[in-house]
């Protein structure tokens, strides 16, 4: 039977150190941290991230603002605001909410934040150091991964790891976190032949696909570990992750749910990477 890996708690836990760090750093410096979200038309989902960041940020005491544009916006107004907040000492962090409307180019709004306020670590300097492990700032998701394994117990050194999906924000900085910590790792994607062959023998399986269900018990072996990313809503109105957990978690040693499983640890790395940015900017 499988130990569920509580995102909850342990989120819980780093945002109160959080917490403590950034009343230490407003003692310091006469200021808290302060992270700008910058979100572009009415995107509901997008909606309610932008009010969870802003929510988190009260909670620990990082200043936050959020800047509400117009689904009209054009691009380059948007690259105009992100520099002037760039050249702005008092925002430490800068964030873009995606996805964005039609007809922006999001590469070219990520690439325009100022990489030492880059808090979703998606520009290429930043994911540049993430290859090299030179790295301040970490994607959100990633990060909290990390850390659940690690305020788990959990080893990867010298583990088999495979990561299933090879997106830029999760697949691909994912593979690199394994490798710093010495776990073997294979990444898989839609093209991977025989796909069951790989996760039947990973000690560490991180499902990250957009698809419910999809790692199934006969695709695990016993006592590995799985970190479901996942997060889809089923035709009943459910969320349900990528793995079958009522299918996988007698066989798993460990296994997070959704929801309280990943998701609640993006939002908190996020914080943690605002502190870092501030840090390092003074």
């Amino acid at each position: 039977m499988a130990m569920i890996i509580d995102g909850k708690a342990i989120s819980g836990q780093i945002r109160e150190e959080i917490k403590e760090k950034v009343t230490g750093f407003i003692s310091k410096y006469g200021k808290a941290p302060s992270l700008t979200v910058i979100i572009v038309g009415e995107d509901p989902a997008s909606q309610v991230y932008v009010r969870n960041k802003a929510r988190a940020c009260e909670q620990v005491g990082i200043r936050s603002e959020v800047i509400r544009l117009p689904e009209d916006t054009d691009e380059s107004s948007l690259v105009s605001l992100i520099e002037k907040l760039n050249g702005e000492s008092g925002v430490n962090g800068i964030l873009v909410q995606l996805p964005l409307p039609r007809g922006i180019d999001e590469k070219k709004i990520i690439l325009a934040i100022d990489p030492k306020k880059d808090v979703d670590a998606f520009c290429y300097e930043n994911v540049g150091r993430i290859l090299t492990g030179d790295y301040d700032l970490l994607p959100c998701t990633p990060a909290g991964v990390m850390e659940l394994l690690r305020r788990s117990g959990i080893e990867v050194c010298g583990k088999d790891c495979v990561v299933v999906g090879r997106s830029n924000i999760v697949g691909k900085p994912m593979a690199a976190l394994l490798m710093h910590k010495n776990g073997t790792v294979t990444v898989c994607h839609s093209k991977t032949a025989d796909l069951a062959s790989h996760t039947r023998r990973a000690d560490i399986i991180v499902a990250a696909v957009g698809k419910p269900g999809f790692i199934t018990a006969d695709m695990i072996k016993e006592g590995a570990v799985l970190i479901d990313v996942g997060i889809n809503r089923t035709a009943d109105g459910k969320l349900k992750g990528d793995i079958d957990f009522d299918g996988c978690f007698e066989k798993a040693a460990a296994i997070t749910p959704v929801p309280g499983g990943v998701g609640p640890m993006t939002v908190t790395m996020l914080l943690q990477n605002t502190l870092k940015a501030a840090e390092k900017q003074i």
